[in-house]
């Protein structure tokens, strides 16, 4: 399994401690405000807006909440402007590094995020610098502890719902599709009665960096600090760590 994806399966198991809730519905409310100015604020017509809104409910944001956040955004209330963007860079021992950002002030955030880089031996970089490692994809990942099905019934019903790839692991199960797709699959593999611990759209590394020591130390150092920026909506890297060293995260 990619690192991003090893990362993004021990950040969904750990669970979000109440001190960062407050963080977790500050980024959701900035990209349900991008996605209301950008496609409107119905959901059955922007399905954009669709799709956040059922990670807002997930999240356990009140609907009252994302109503509100929805109305700022069309101009109903009065709100905050954001600018969506992506940054680029490489990380500790040269892993890959992209980041979503929803800013209200790009010379504040690009400043601060470029001293998160630098600190950790990293630098941020231009435009394109990395983007061509990565392709954007459905991504589900079921857990194989207690698991019953037989994973050759887990890729047909997968294919089936039109999963383009399944990697089978030691403890995961991992099964891409294209992001157009990602709703059927996801349902269908749910509907099939399986453990479900990641299931987003996200920036799949194309190929990985492995990285050992105080590399691989740093890395995930920088990858918390990134992650915990107010500005920083997801963080996509395609190193490759030992699942013991990931594991003590």
């Amino acid at each position: 399994m990619s690192g991003h994806s090893k990362w993004a399966n021990i950040k969904h198991r750990k669970g979000r401690q109440d001190a960062q809730k407050a963080k977790v519905f500050t980024k959701i409310g900035k990209e349900l405000i991008i996605a209301a100015k950008q496609g409107g604020g119905d959901p059955d017509a922007n399905p954009r807006l669709k799709a956040v809104i059922q990670k807002a409910k997930a999240a356990n944001i009140p609907m009252d909440n994302i109503n509100r956040v929805i109305q700022k955004a069309t101009g109903e209330l009065e709100g905050v402007n954001y600018e969506e963007m992506v940054y680029e860079g490489y990380g500790p021992g040269g892993a890959a590094v992209m980041l979503d950002i929803m800013t209200d002030n790009r010379n504040r955030t690009a400043g601060e995020i470029r001293h998160l880089f630098a600190k950790q031996g990293g630098n941020l970089g231009e435009s394109g610098c990395v983007a061509w490692m990565f392709k954007k994809q459905g991504l589900i990942v079921i857990d194989k502890e207690g698991l019953q099905t037989d994973s050759d019934e887990i890729m047909m019903t997968a294919l089936d719902a039109g999963a383009e790839d399944m990697k089978e692991g030691d403890e995961t199960i991992e099964i891409t599709c294209a992001p157009e797709d990602f709703e059927a699959v996801e349902t269908a593999i749910r509907e099939a009665g399986l453990d479900v611990s990641v299931a987003e759209v996200t920036m799949v590394p194309q190929n990985n960096v492995a990285l050992t020591g105080e590399d691989a130390e740093k890395m995930l150092k920088l990858m918390d600090a990134l992650e915990d920026h107010d500005d920083v909506q997801d963080v996509y890297s395609n190193f490759d760590i030992d699942d013991d060293l990931l594991a003590g995260q």
